[in-house]
Formats: structure tokens, C-alpha cells, sequence
């Protein structure tokens, strides 16, 4: 049986320092203070020598429910800003989005 798992994927300039392993805890608690049944969220932190602007970009991905609804939504994201930006300790431009997975995705352990 699939487990559900959100996931976040932080891109970031390499000029501004960043604790990802924190960033990426801090979005799973988040994510569970919302809604306790969502499972560990799996993370990837991006940093790169090529850019034009520091900027950190997020994304958090989760699976559509029917409990996840616009409100659900909006409430979940300013949590998540709140506590992202609470992270980050130098100006820098700052995007955070919350996606909702389609039908054709698939999630789960593997084990070889």
C-alpha cells in the first residue's frame, strides 16, 4: 500500500546560507500541524552558482484530499511562510508554492 508522502524541494542562489536540513524539518512539522495524517515529507535542498538575484524558491508538493480544500490551502501556506522565512537571515527575493499532485501520480517505498 502507498504511503502518502509530501515532499519540498528548496532552490536557492549559493550566496545566502541556508540550514536546508532545518528548513526542510521545519515544513514537515508544519505540514503535520495541519494536518496529522499527510506522513513524513521527503526534501531536497538546490543551491547554484547560476543565478541572477539571490532568491530561495519552494515548493511543496501533497496529494489532492477532500479535506484539502482552498482554506485548508491559504492556511497551510501562510504556515509554511512563516516558518520558512523565520529560517532565512539575509534579504533575498523568496517564492514558496503549494502544489497539489494530479491522478497520475504514484508514491510509496521501494524496496529492492
Amino acid at each position: 500500500m502507498d504511503t502518502p508522502m509530501p515532499h519540498a524541494e528548496i532552490k536557492y542562489s549559493s550566496d545566502i546560507d541556508l540550514d536546508i536540513p532545518a528548513i526542510l524539518a521545519e515544513i514537515e512539522q508544519v505540514i503535520l500541524s495541519h494536518d496529522d495524517g499527510a506522513g513524513d515529507c521527503k526534501g531536497r535542498g538546490y543551491p547554484t552558482d547560476a543565478y541572477h538575484h539571490t532568491h530561495v524558491a519552494v515548493k511543496v508538493f501533497v496529494l489532492v484530499k477532500p479535506h484539502r480544500d482552498a482554506n485548508f490551502s491559504n492556511t497551510l501556506l501562510a504556515a509554511l511562510r512563516a516558518a520558512i522565512t523565520a529560517r532565512i537571515s539575509a534579504p533575498c527575493a523568496f517564492s514558496l508554492e503549494l502544489a497539489y499532485t494530479g491522478p497520475f501520480y504514484i508514491t510509496g517505498q521501494h524496496q529492492p
